[in-house]
């Protein structure tokens, strides 16, 4: 199973509009688009789960499609670094 990062995509979009356009390439597993927690406003990217034969030519066929004006940003996602404390301590405190 291979993610897909999905990204510049218009705020128009909506999930079956995303899984229609992957389903050209091979069988989608999922897709999910990334809204603003506060807002509830779509963020403009999202990521779709396909089998890694499927995926590779997504990713090719894909990468700068032009949907509703945009081109689209396709590569493989990448995993995202724990979160972790920040340099630099925080603590907070007063200093004298």
């Amino acid at each position: 199973m291979t993610t897909i990062y999905v990204g510049n995509l218009p705020f128009s979009a909506n999930e079956a509009d995303v899984r229609v356009l992957f389903e050209r390439y091979g069988k989608v597993d999922s897709v999910k688009l990334v809204n603003d927690r506060e807002t509830g406003r779509p963020r403009g990217f999202g990521f779709v789960d396909m089998p890694s034969s499927d995926a590779q030519a997504a990713i090719s066929a894909l990468n700068g499609y032009e949907m509703n004006g945009r081109a689209l940003r396709i590569n493989e996602a990448q995993e995202r670094a724990p979160r972790g404390p920040r340099p630099g301590g925080g603590g907070g405190g007063y200093r004298r």
